[in-house]
């Protein structure tokens, strides 16, 4: 079973969609039998509403599934009304993002392409701290708590169970200085340290490269459990947007394997980091 409350309830959807559709019926239909709304039955499939233990072991009734699957189904729901640790960070975490974190945090893959800015799982504290000061609204204390989340995510990389993590980096997010000279080569530093972990690929996507199959930064995440699809993340300033069709799944990976194969060898990508981290030296 999956770990966070996020991949639960995930879990939970998927599984309560699965036993509708077996049975060939609208969550309308499911609503009328059970005195419900279907609007509600929509909301229990697709994550967005608190599932009550009472509503699961309703519907396993109506679906008459096995007393295994029920219990199972139920000890999902309960659990997926626990906190994950992220969340007592408070405003530190925008509640768009916290879907987010629960998700990576259960990933056993990881594929990420960086356009403009270092992978958050490889910022220093200085470097994540500049990049939240852009948003003038934040108070320093919400900056402060969403600087501990982001490192404390980092830990995902170094857990025994570390998922395969593969990063692609465009050139530019070497070159764009974020703070000052002095704050970019601590950053590269920490970025070579990351890319020496036994979980972690990194390449460098050259400026002459030539054309890529990419119009922006993405996210794919792969699970341990089969029933448990990829999904594909996408952020912005203010939401964002997860995609979990074959169709799209496909395309990504497409996308990703044609950037890792338009990207510098591991080995050329970490020399070309120390090239960079030499200039911001002088």
């Amino acid at each position: 079973m999956a770990g966070s409350p996020t991949a639960r309830r995930r879990r939970l959807s998927i599984e309560l969609k699965k036993l509708r559709e077996k049975g060939a019926l609208t969550c309308a239909q499911v609503g009328e039998a059970l005195d419900w709304s279907g609007s509600k039955v929509n909301r229990m499939e697709t994550g967005s509403g608190r599932v009550q233990p009472s509503d699961i072991d309703a519907l396993c009734r109506f679906y008459d599934t096995s007393d295994e699957l029920r219990e199972f189904l139920m000890s999902l729901a309960r659990q997926a009304k626990t906190r994950g640790w992220w969340q007592v960070h408070g405003a530190g975490v925008p509640e768009w993002f916290n879907i987010y974190i629960g998700l990576e945090q259960d990933a056993s893959t990881f594929r990420q392409y960086q356009c403009e800015l270092l992978p958050g799982l490889m910022q220093t504290a200085a470097y994540a701290g500049e990049l939240h000061k852009t948003g003038a609204h934040l108070s320093a204390e919400v900056i402060d708590r969403a600087v501990r989340v982001r490192m404390e995510r980092q830990a995902m990389l170094t857990r025994s169970d570390a998922p395969d993590a593969w990063f692609v980096v465009n050139e530019g997010a070497l070159r764009n200085v974020i703070g000052d000279s002095s704050l970019m080569r601590e950053q590269l530093e920490r970025v070579l340290d990351a890319a020496d972990l036994p979980s972690v690929t990194l390449q460098v996507l050259p400026f002459d490269s030539g054309t890529y199959p990419a119009t922006g930064s993405f996210t794919m995440l792969g699970f341990p459990d089969q029933e448990d699809p990829d999904i594909v993340y996408r952020d912005g300033i203010t939401d964002a947007v997860y995609l979990e069709g074959e169709h799209h799944v496909r395309e990504y990976t497409r996308a990703f394997d044609g950037l890792r194969a338009a990207a510098l060898s591991p080995q050329r990508s970490s020399r070309l980091i120390k090239s960079v981290l030499k200039e911001y030296a002088r």
